[in-house]
């Protein structure tokens, strides 16, 4: 495990599959586990969340999914042509793992960590995964907070808007391509789904995302775990189970996944409260972010 004086980082398993995991500390702090979408590495978690919990006595615990980052890789290199045939007549899809896998993955780290009961707080495709943990590990789960996900598996009506299906695709397709093709892709990408107006093109950015490809080194990952989620069968009848006080969060003009998502999953998770956020799209910025923080750490209050 290598530590420094910000956090302890190391790797959980589950059944040969190595999960990397940061865990920010306080050790006595009250545990969450955060669980990221599509394509993200842990680092992809702003940093003004991490404080934002950290400084109200939470003990943030970030890993990388499988299949990105510096957790295991799989590999098998997914068809598209026939993938998005069977996608569009909704037929069944292969894929190498389900959502209901990398589920596991978030417990074992959790075992791992002997850590008995945490919060859950989880965006985008980590929301799939969370919702899982949720329903089907109700003992685990002290609270758990949906930012910007779905419970249905998304169809060709109900997909992300053609604009970023597109990046979707092209990233898919072409996971190594040059350090300039992916900046202009991810510039493109955060333009689209995050605040709109916001600036994307800095220096910043550009050197964050430097740091983030190398960090990954390879990025087959994306088309894997987008397949995982075209193959996995929505979660309507199971969020139905899940005990823990369940905060909803969505942007009013989320163009990766529609609001519509947010309201119906208020509608079938017992114990649920939905807070939809104008001008957010599909990122929680800092401005996007302090539009809820009194509602989230009044929601993480009640079991701590």
């Amino acid at each position: 495990m290598g530590t420094n004086q910000h956090y302890k980082e190391g790797f959980s398993k589950n059944n040969g599959v190595k999960i990397f995991y940061r865990d920010y500390g306080p050790e006595d702090g009250d545990p969450i586990l955060m669980v990221h979408g599509l394509g993200a590495q842990l680092v992809h978690w702003p940093q003004h969340l991490i404080n934002f919990l950290q400084e109200n006595n939470f003990r943030p615990i970030t890993y990388d999914n499988r299949d990105v980052g510096l957790s295991s890789r799989f590999t098998n290199t997914p068809s598209f042509a026939l993938d998005y045939i069977k996608y569009f007549f909704r037929l069944p899809i292969k894929s190498e793992y389900k959502i209901d896998d990398m589920a596991d993955d978030g417990i074992k780290l959790l075992e791992t960590l002997e850590i008995k009961k945490a919060h859950i707080l989880s965006t985008s495709m980590g929301g799939m995964i969370a919702q899982i943990i949720s329903a089907m590990y109700p003992e685990k789960v002290k609270t758990f907070t949906l930012i910007a996900s779905t419970a249905s598996t998304p169809s060709p009506i109900n997909a992300p808007s053609k604009a970023v299906r597109e990046i979707m695709l092209e990233r898919s397709k072409n996971p190594n391509a040059s350090y300039d093709e992916i900046i202009k892709r991810e510039i493109k990408m955060v333009s689209l789904i995050g605040m709109k107006g916001r600036i994307v093109d800095t220096p910043e950015f550009r050197k964050e995302t430097m740091e983030n490809l190398n960090r990954s080194q390879d990025g087959s990952g994306y088309a894997r775990q987008l397949l995982s989620i075209l193959a996995s069968k929505d979660r309507l009848k199971k969020i139905k189970k899940i005990k823990a006080p369940t905060l909803i969060i969505h942007g009013k003009d989320d163009p990766m996944i529609h609001v519509r998502n947010a309201y119906k999953m208020h509608k079938l998770i017992p114990h649920s409260r939905l807070q939809i956020i104008d001008n957010m799209r599909h990122l929680i910025e800092p401005e996007i972010l302090m539009q809820f923080e009194g509602v989230l750490l009044n929601h993480l209050r009640v079991s701590s």
